[in-house]
């Protein structure tokens, strides 16, 4: 079994966080829930917009329902073993086709473009917790934003 790697500092977890985020074409798994409790996991382009995680999908969809009923979400980014956690709130749902310079990020990050088709609107999420960790050797420490902001110490 192979033994890993030294965890990171917080500062060098914030920087390789940050990176996965703002990486071109970078994915996420939204996790939402509906009302009654169904669970939804889809997977959606990222793009980091200004401190928030910005995803495009139809406004009817399974997502955007849920995100727009409970205002809460749930994205993972990256691999099992270099994982990045996001619970976001709900900032506000902008149409794609009325996007401006939002619009212009998103695609300039996300490697597409929704704008023009019917139906598609960006939710912009604020996070309010973030972790990373590689190994269980980085769980202690993981927690790198509580309550929107970013720490400054391991908790």
């Amino acid at each position: 079994m192979p033994v890993p790697a030294e965890p990171r500092d917080r500062a060098t977890r914030t920087r390789d966080a940050l990176a996965q985020l703002t990486a071109p074409a970078a994915d996420a798994w939204v996790a939402t829930a509906s009302a009654d409790g169904v669970p939804h996991l889809v997977p959606l382009s990222l793009a980091w917009v200004g401190e928030r995680a910005v995803v495009a999908t139809d406004a009817a969809s399974p997502t955007a329902r849920n995100v727009l009923a409970s205002g809460t979400a749930r994205l993972g980014v990256g691999p099992t073993r270099d994982v990045v956690m996001l619970d976001v709130v709900l900032e506000r749902s902008v149409p794609a086709d009325e996007s401006g310079e939002l619009g212009e990020s998103y695609a300039a990050q996300a490697d597409w473009d929704p704008r023009g088709l019917a139906g598609y609107v960006y939710l912009v999420l604020r996070p309010e917790r973030v972790q990373a960790w590689r190994e269980v050797n980085e769980m202690a420490g993981r927690t790198l934003m509580r309550g929107g902001t970013w720490s400054e110490r391991n908790p």
